[in-house]
């Protein structure tokens, strides 16, 4: 297992390294200089001025130059300072993550409680109504995008029924003091159960929309692998065996048939981690998705780096977690059986 997971690891570093070098190639080809944007909303003109911040950032220098102090930077653990904010840019990311984590496992949990039992009801009973309905929503849900979705739940449930807030994380008033950065947490710490149902209120249409996608594509692989797994020679067995329809179910079938499920769900939970940006900046959700967007906007090269940087990491671990996991749900493979 040691040897398993230093050779993951190892491989790795050239994802990592190409991820880096293309994003930060891309904005070094973007037009628009990120000294004149962040001297231009400063309110300063000074050409002397702007050379000083081209050469204190390094934007002065040639572009294999500055992805090599990039990388460098990387080595000792600094992502540098944002050119915009001026702060360092593990600080600025550190601001973010917990809204953008706290709005994506919220979403995941939404998708999972929803798509597991909905693919394995689908695949006990296939081609009846429950089966053609659940196909058709979740091609609806693979299909919408989630943007699109979020607008939707804003006209519904705030414009229309005015039962959900538009935007944010938590309503003023609320009398909860932010301590971890995770608000639902904080808000059951202290036992402000007014603040925690105000915090899920604000959850509730940003996490739906969200986890639709991923609602969807985790119901559609569940019900097709539980369906092929229920076949197979020792469900039949267990059967034969007198054990109960839904012990056979659930112990012998789903546990192998989630296999497939699990990867889904990793590269799922990835990319809401990392594409949740459209989302966050529908109901300005004070996310790392939509300071992405910002420094996008003003070309704040340290801050995209870093972000990416982040994301390239989130979508490795969740694979080595989900390839760790096999092991658990098929024990052939942790007995090294499994070709």
């Amino acid at each position: 297992m040691i040897s398993y997971l230093a050779r993951r690891l190892v491989q790795a570093v050239p994802v990592f390294l190409g991820v880096t070098f293309v994003v930060f190639l891309l904005m070094y080809l973007t037009p628009g200089d990120p000294v004149e944007l962040y001297m231009g909303q400063a309110g300063i003109v000074s050409q002397e001025e702007m050379a000083r911040i081209r050469h204190e950032f390094g934007l002065d220098r040639p572009f294999l130059e500055q992805y090599g102090r990039f990388l460098w930077g990387i080595a000792r653990g600094d992502l540098g300072r944002s050119i915009v904010h001026r702060r360092p840019v593990a600080e600025l990311i550190g601001e973010r993550i917990p809204a953008t984590l706290e709005l994506s496992l919220f979403a995941a949990l939404i998708a999972l409680l929803v798509a597991i039992p909905a693919g394995v009801v689908a695949a006990v009973r296939r081609y009846s109504l429950l089966d053609n309905v659940g196909t058709l929503l979740s091609l609806v849900g693979v299909s919408m995008p989630g943007f699109w979705l979020g607008l939707i739940l804003i006209i519904f449930f705030s414009v229309t029924m005015r039962v959900l807030p538009v935007a944010g994380r938590m309503a003023y008033g609320t009398g909860l003091e932010p301590q971890t950065g995770f608000l639902l947490l904080d808000a059951l710490l202290q036992g402000n159960g007014r603040a925690a149902l105000d915090v899920l209120r604000h959850l509730a249409m940003p996490a739906l929309a969200m986890s639709a996608g991923m609602m969807a594509m985790t119901m559609r692989i569940t019900r097709s692998s539980l369906s092929e797994t229920i076949g197979q020679d020792y469900v039949r067995t267990a059967r034969a065996k007198g054990v109960p329809e839904g012990r056979v179910v659930v112990r012998h079938a789903l546990r192998n048939a989630l296999l497939p499920v699990v990867t889904a769900v990793a590269l799922n939970l990835g990319a809401l981690l990392g594409g949740n940006m459209v989302v966050e900046t529908v109901f300005a959700w004070p996310g790392l998705g939509q300071r992405v967007v910002d420094a996008v906007k003003t070309r704040d090269f340290p801050l995209v780096q870093g972000c990416v940087l982040v994301y390239a990491l989130t979508y490795v671990v969740l694979n080595l977690a989900a390839d760790l996991s096999y092991a658990f749900l098929n024990p052939r493979i942790s007995h090294g059986k499994e070709g």
